[in-house]
């Protein structure tokens, strides 16, 4: 089953205009692992320091292996170094069925 990751990181405002530097470099490692089917970057109207980061993976595991990865020195990424916070990271990969009708008018 499909999963989206949502990756939050608030960036250290004195490091702001480097953020799209270190983002772009460490998710390009992330979108070349196997079963990454696309990222996305979102800055916060509110805070242009808080940003999400969406991915999609073609499966969980893929997604587990990928984050196993990272937790080795091969796959650390120096993202940390202009973040005011730890990331917080979601995984959604199951669905909860709506029965949503189309608006009428």
């Amino acid at each position: 089953m499909t999963a989206i990751v949502h990756f939050e990181v608030q960036i250290d405002p004195a490091r702001r205009e480097d953020a799209a530097k270190y983002l772009t470099e460490t998710l390009a490692a992330t979108r070349a692992w196997p079963g990454n089917q696309g990222i996305e970057a979102l800055v916060d109207d509110a805070d242009p320091c808080h940003i999400l980061v969406v991915e999609t993976w073609a499966t969980t595991q893929d997604h587990d292996d990928y984050a196993a990865w990272r937790n080795t020195p091969e796959g650390k990424s120096a993202l940390h170094e202009i973040l005011a916070g730890p990331p917080s990271k979601q995984v959604y990969s199951i669905t909860m069925p709506l029965d949503l009708q189309p608006s009428a008018g």
